[in-house]
């Protein structure tokens, strides 16, 4: 992943306390409100709102607008002209599955904080050198998880990941308690099946439960 001119850092996230991050596709912007305020409720101050569905841009500008104590982030950003669309809508990051060099040049001229997708230790080293010590591990368990990270702890002990893809309740505490993983993501915080019935209540013990899990694991 070679660039042809240095580049400036990006910013660094905007601040957050959970250490979990909900994956959401959105299929009709009048959920994501009462969506992230379900979230919020539940302890979960941090979402990241997909392009995988036409509704993702007015989705990321209503919770933006509705819920500033959301700090919305937009996903599975794989093109450079999707970066001004998402900043302009108001997500407050990008996050995408992959990094590429144009990807990663758009990025920094609009100085939009971005996690940039790994799966292996050379694009881990690529993204690296473009500024980046914060990156997506994706996906995660196809690629060997916890024990995956692990090993990549040991040669690449400057860089953070956020382990998405396989990633549940049941095993998200074995991510957190590595000491390069900074959080996880995971899709199961908002099934389509509540989310169709409006079923907020749901969500927001599915949040609950995923912030108790990872505060066990974290001591915190």
């Amino acid at each position: 992943m070679p660039l042809t001119a240095p580049m400036p850092p990006t910013p660094p996230l905007p601040p957050f306390l959970s250490r979990v991050v909900p994956v959401v596709v959105v299929g009709d912007p009048a959920q994501a409100v009462p969506m992230a305020e379900a979230l919020l409720e539940g302890g979960i101050d941090v979402i990241e709102i997909t392009l995988r569905s036409a509704a993702a841009l007015a989705a990321i500008e209503a919770v933006a607008r509705a819920v500033p104590a959301m700090q919305v982030g937009a996903g599975t950003v794989t093109r450079a002209s999707e970066v001004a669309q998402v900043a302009s809508a108001g997500a407050r990051f990008a996050l995408s599955p992959g990094c590429t060099p144009i990807l990663l040049q758009a990025v920094a001229e609009a100085r939009l904080p971005f996690v940039p997708g790994v799966a292996t230790p050379s694009e881990a080293m690529a993204a690296r050198d473009a500024g980046h010590t914060l990156l997506k591990c994706f996906p995660a368990a196809q690629l060997g998880g916890v024990d995956a990270l692990k090993a990549w702890a040991g040669p690449l002990p400057e860089l953070r990941f956020c382990p998405t893809g396989g990633v549940s309740l049941q095993n998200l505490g074995a991510y957190l308690a590595l000491p390069n993983v900074a959080m996880v993501g995971g899709s199961w915080l908002t099934p389509a099946q509540a989310v169709q019935a409006g079923d907020w209540a749901r969500i927001t013990q599915l949040a609950r439960e995923a912030t108790a899990a990872a505060r066990a694991a974290t001591g915190g």
